[in-house]
């Protein structure tokens, strides 16, 4: 139990709050006090402080959730790319990342999520937009048919990736093939994720020319 509410603090504080309001208007209701100023505090908490500590940690809560891979890997179209990352046998960047101890149980969110200054507030807006999608066009789709026409929006940023490798360490800078092409890198011109560097994010990654026109 201890542990279960230190790995979900946010969680934990939501049922609290919630169980707390629960309780005291209970309380209200069976007791049926005299309306004192002491019962005035109380269903001002029951009714007012408590839901609405409930409802703003259990936003927290559910948005941490939306940032684990097994949150992404809920829609079926993205099975696949799911099982991919959890491969401990495969070799591409998805499943690189996944095996990283420091976010690889969120690596879908930490290598799809915008990183400018509202980028939390872009990043959400794109996962409704995604929620849409599947609503309305990729639901009742095949596997393989979702496999072969859903794309990523735009081209994969190096900018993301460079979140987390500068391109200024000196580890990162001594590999020649990184040096030799360190301003197109930043520039964007070579993309990390393309076949003559680390290879596509997913065995399913269409080339970009491929990307115009897609949702």
């Amino acid at each position: 139990m201890v542990s279960w509410i230190i790995a979900k603090p946010f969680l934990a504080a939501a049922l609290l709050c919630a169980a707390g309001a629960a309780v005291l208007a209970l309380w209200f209701l069976v007791r049926r006090p005299a309306l004192t100023r002491t019962t005035k505090l109380v269903l001002l908490a029951a009714i007012g402080i408590l839901p609405l500590a409930t409802a703003s940690t259990g936003n927290v809560a559910g948005y941490e959730a939306t940032k684990a891979r097994r949150f992404c890997g809920s829609c079926h179209v993205m099975t696949p790319y799911k099982r991919d990352s959890e491969d401990l046998q495969s070799t591409t960047l998805a499943a690189r990342h996944a095996r990283n101890a420091l976010f690889g149980e969120e690596n879908c969110y930490a290598c799809h999520a915008d990183y400018g200054m509202f980028g939390t507030v872009v990043t959400k807006i794109g996962g409704m937009r995604h929620v849409y999608e599947y609503t309305f066009h990729y639901r009742n789709m095949s596997l393989d048919e979702a496999r072969e026409k859903i794309h990523i929006r735009t081209p994969f940023q190096n900018a993301t990736c460079m979140h987390c490798h500068s391109t200024e360490g000196p580890s990162w800078n001594a590999i020649k093939d990184h040096a030799s092409i360190l301003d197109r890198v930043r520039a964007g011109t070579v993309s990390c994720a393309s076949a003559g560097c680390h290879g596509p994010a997913h065995p399913f990654s269409k080339p970009v020319a491929k990307q115009e026109g897609a949702r």
